[in-house]
């Protein structure tokens, strides 16, 4: 727990200035008693004294600022401030959870109190201790109040502190999920269209040309995706809404698998007018991350992808007609990263993500929330 409140050197120090120069005061305008000796500093110095072992023993200050007071006016020394040191043990032993102890040293107070007042004869010895004893839980009842607004403070910075993480732990997640799908996507096209481009160079030259373009495209875009990127992880470039993929970028996505030898149909009805960034941005990833599947891995021919907004919805369908799932691996292997990355995209925005089996091939369905429109 950080250390709050003033410093202990200091709270003694004042308690000693208080202790000495007031009973020094109130010594010079009363006849009787006992007059200051190097003795009476000595017991008004160990109180506060005493104080100091606020960190190291805390324990100790209770007994030991009560039994300089005590032994100050037993010794009948004049009447003065002597006790403060033992008050502000109280309250810094309360304040320090030992709630035992300073009830303890509250109640030995009264009692002795009470016990000087009757033995002394003072007829308004109920008063005196129960004015005592009101004191004493005064100070007590303070120190607890520190305490707990304490462990209120404490609690509120621990929550920040969890807050704060979390949300940098779903920065990076998110940032982890955008660098996968640009890299993993635009590494896949590459990679397609450079097997193309050696297959086509030593038997189909005229076509060689198309799809060097299309790896220079793709190449271009994964560049600059990837310095967006390192630029937000920089804190120097900040990610605009406009810049993020959206519904409108779709048709890229389906023109580049079609360059990469991919049969692919669009039926696109949704608006992008009528969906918030949020959800076409992750919609715009899922068709990314499923194309660049299906030609990797599913061996299938053709795709269709759809995209339509039902009420509130906003459906995404990606089908092909490849191997899909392999069934003996459900449930035993650990999906890849773009499929989690999928799951946590859509799921992060209350939707749902699942995988289908077709006869051939596999059906790709997300449903998300198209939250509130952003444009006219």
């Amino acid at each position: 727990m950080r250390r709050t409140g003033p410093p202990t050197s200091f709270i003694a120090l004042a308690v000693a200035l208080v202790q000495v120069l007031g009973t020094a005061f109130a010594a010079s305008h009363q006849d009787s008693g006992r007059s200051l000796d190097a003795l009476a500093f000595v017991l008004l110095l160990a109180g506060p004294a005493a104080l100091l072992l606020r960190r190291r023993m805390p324990a100790l200050m209770v007994p030991l600022t009560f039994a300089a007071a005590l032994a100050y006016l037993l010794a009948g020394y004049p009447w003065g401030p002597v006790v403060v040191s033992f008050a502000v043990s109280l309250v810094l032993t309360a304040a320090a959870g030992l709630r035992w102890l300073a009830w303890s040293g509250a109640a030995g107070a009264a009692a002795v109190v009470l016990s000087w007042a009757l033995l002394s004869g003072d007829p308004a010895w109920p008063l005196r201790s129960s004015a005592a004893a009101g004191w004493a839980v005064i100070l007590v009842l303070l120190g607890e109040g520190i305490r707990r607004r304490r462990e209120r403070i404490a609690e509120y910075r621990r929550r920040r502190a969890a807050a704060e993480q979390a949300a940098q732990d779903e920065y990076r997640l998110t940032l982890a999920r955008d660098i996968h799908d640009v890299v993993a996507h635009s590494l896949s096209m590459i990679n397609v269209q450079a097997s193309v481009a050696l297959h086509l160079g030593s038997e189909d030259p005229e076509r060689l040309r198309p799809a060097l373009e299309a790896i220079k495209a793709a190449s271009k875009e994964s560049l600059a995706e990837v310095r967006q990127l390192l630029g937000v992880l920089r804190e120097d470039v900040p990610l605009h809404p406009g810049a993020r993929p959206g519904l409108a970028r779709i048709p890229e996505l389906v023109e580049h698998a079609r360059q990469a030898g991919l049969t692919v149909e669009l039926a696109a009805s949704a608006d992008p007018s009528a969906v918030a960034p949020a959800p076409q941005e992750a919609a715009y990833r899922v068709v990314q991350e499923a194309l660049s599947n299906i030609r990797r891995h599913s061996s299938a021919e053709t795709a269709v992808v759809r995209l339509a907004l039902a009420g509130d919805t906003l459906e995404v369908t990606v089908d092909d007609d490849g191997a899909g799932l392999d069934q003996s691996k459900q449930g035993s292997a650990a999906p890849g990263n773009g499929l989690t990355g999928m799951r946590e995209r859509v799921e992060a925005l209350g939707g749902t993500l699942a995988l289908l089996p077709l006869h051939p091939g596999l059906r790709v369905e997300a449903r998300l929330p198209a939250g509130e429109r952003t444009e006219p």
